[in-house]
């Protein structure tokens, strides 16, 4: 059998301190991570990104 190692002699605390471990959303899931940045009302961008066919 062989010998532990180091890292197996490591003690390990799994208390919970209240801090999350990751976030709920990063910033590049976000449209100002994409370079993009909401309006308040989308509606005017929604007409002028109509198709000429409408």
């Amino acid at each position: 059998m062989s010998e532990p190692q180091p890292d197996e002699l490591r003690p390990v605390d799994l208390s919970d301190d209240g801090l999350p471990v990751l976030p709920d959303q990063t910033l590049d899931d976000t449209d100002h991570g994409w370079g993009d940045w909401r309006e308040s009302d989308d509606d005017a961008r929604f007409l002028e990104d109509r198709p000429p066919h409408w």
